[in-house]
């Protein structure tokens, strides 16, 4: 247990954003290769494009729950229960640690945005500021616990 949760928080740390780091973590065990995990979750950074509105991090944790749970059936109103009820749960224990699943009062942000779409330089200044490598190590820790517990890593 935790070896995803550091393989994202890890990836976060090479530059991908917080979303593409959650997902990575994981992609494998859903058939996606690393490229398209990537692209799939890159507009999801920032609180969805840098809006600072549901943290990108949280946003990949509905993603995976889909990909554990989904029956992909349009009309299986059971299962989308299913997932729904997972992806809140998930989303309690995220904010019950850090206090909101909110990109903006994660960082300490008064306004939801900046109107700025360019993401800020991967500094060491960048990285003391924000909690969002701990925010992805979260996400996947609580993947690893409240979705994939039964699983075994092979």
């Amino acid at each position: 247990m935790g070896e995803r949760a550091e393989k994202a928080r890890s990836l976060f740390m090479e530059g991908y954003n917080c979303s593409q780091s959650v997902l990575g973590a994981f992609a494998d065990l859903y058939g996606l290769d690393m490229n398209t995990a990537m692209r799939l979750s890159d507009g999801l950074g920032g609180g969805m494009g840098r809006m600072r509105l549901t943290c990108g991090a949280v946003s990949a944790m509905a993603i995976v729950a889909g990909l554990e749970l989904s029956s992909g059936r349009p009309k299986d109103s059971d299962n989308r229960t299913e997932v729904y009820a997972k992806v809140r749960e998930m989303s309690e224990k995220f904010a019950e640690k850090n206090g909101s699943v909110i990109c903006a009062e994660l960082l300490g942000s008064a306004v939801p945005g900046d109107n700025s779409s360019r993401p800020e330089a991967r500094t060491a200044e960048y990285y003391k500021k924000r909690p969002c490598a701990e925010c992805v190590y979260d996400c996947a820790a609580i993947i690893e616990s409240l979705l994939l517990s039964d699983k075994t890593e092979e």
